[in-house]
């Protein structure tokens, strides 16, 4: 017994000894003097175009595929009018496919159609839109059917969200029949992705005169929902619909990871992020965009001028405010911090002078 003991501490500490030995013999080795920005990457647009001329492969299989989910459109539309919520998941974009099912299957239906994978989307035009199309189905179907089918209001007074909504939800029909399809590629798209949009299209849902079919792509998208809303609001139907076809149209608004993101596509991005946020911080990044313009041969401007001036502009009321917007720039890499020769912490914009110009032209739009 001893010896099989023995035995056994020997192993452990001959396993131990090897280990250290390997890690210290490792890390005598010559490291690589390479750095990632060393990689001579292609120009986007050369990359989406050769993209662009792949052939698809397996075809016939697809085209099969497609076939079969054409066999599914009267199921779908039976669920819309039973009041669920249509969600489709799965491999490849969905856009061709939800249009296609709209286009034959929902012809009797007003259809409003929403792209989430844009950059920006205004939410209450949306509202406003679906409103006007109710409002005149109502319209249409009063003149057609009996006198007294409808009693109810068929204008909305308020353009406020909860008017809007209110007008969607109220009991303007007693056709089960009377609702407006709204479709939704990717629902979870980045400027779908707060709380704020995310409980308004949840509101949306559960309206009497509204029905959705939507997309998904994100793996992590069902966080975004919680339980009210998953099984009450939106009252999701998960259909898996897996096309494999390439996402040629949402991948546009996003710049590829293999390629050079010109200085119209840089300053693009920029732009997007800082729409995002409040106007005063647009108003302080602006006066660092133009003071760098300005004087290029600097290493960036001071953070005591940039307070100094925006202070002035009444842009900042007080130094914690400057810092807090210097945050959101720096964690959305929009400014880095360099020291100039005399020791100072300057902020400079890592763009070029060209995409600097663009962004601020893309912001006073």
């Amino acid at each position: 017994m001893e010896d099989i003991e023995n035995n056994i501490e020997e192993d452990e500490f001959g396993f131990s000894r090897n280990y250290f030995l390997a890690k210290e013999l490792g890390g005598t080795g010559k490291k690589s003097a390479h750095k990632l920005s060393d990689i001579n990457v292609v120009d986007e647009q050369e990359l989406r175009a050769a993209a662009s001329n792949i052939e698809m492969k397996h075809e016939k299989e697809i085209a099969a595929l497609m076939d079969e989910y054409k066999t599914m459109y009267p199921k779908w539309v039976f669920e819309l009018r039973c009041g669920f919520g249509l969600l489709m998941y799965g491999f490849g974009s969905k856009k061709a496919l939800i249009e296609d099912f709209a286009s034959s299957s929902l012809t009797e239906y007003s259809v409003v159609v929403v792209n989430g994978y844009l950059p920006s989307v205004n939410l209450k035009q949306v509202l406003t839109t679906l409103a006007e199309l109710l409002s005149d189905q109502l319209k249409s179907r009063r003149k057609s059917s009996s006198a007294s089918s409808c009693k109810c209001q068929e204008t909305f007074s308020s353009r406020s969200i909860d008017g809007l909504l209110s007008f969607l939800h109220g009991p303007q029909s007693d056709d089960k029949d009377c609702f407006v399809c709204v479709v939704i590629h990717n629902i979870d798209g980045p400027s779908l992705r707060d709380s704020e949009s995310q409980q308004t299209l949840a509101r949306l849902a559960s309206c009497s005169h509204i029905r959705i079919i939507a997309s998904i792509d994100h793996v992590n998208s069902p966080l975004l929902w919680d339980k009210k809303m998953v099984h009450t609001q939106f009252n999701w139907l998960w259909h898996h619909v897996p096309t494999f076809s390439p996402y040629k149209i949402e991948g546009i608004f996003f710049p590829l990871i293999l390629s050079q993101g010109s200085s119209a596509q840089t300053a693009k991005t920029a732009a997007i992020v800082l729409q995002s946020l409040t106007p005063n911080a647009q108003n302080v990044f602006k006066i660092l965009a133009e003071y760098q313009l300005s004087h290029p041969d600097e290493d960036g401007m001071a953070t005591e001028n940039l307070y100094t001036m925006a202070r002035e502009r009444f842009f900042v009321s007080s130094q914690v405010t400057l810092n807090s917007h210097l945050t959101e720039f720096k964690d959305h890499e929009l400014i880095k911090i360099r020291r100039n020769s005399d020791g100072q912490d300057c902020l400079c914009i890592p763009l070029a002078p060209e995409a600097l110009q663009q962004l601020l032209l893309d912001l006073s739009q």
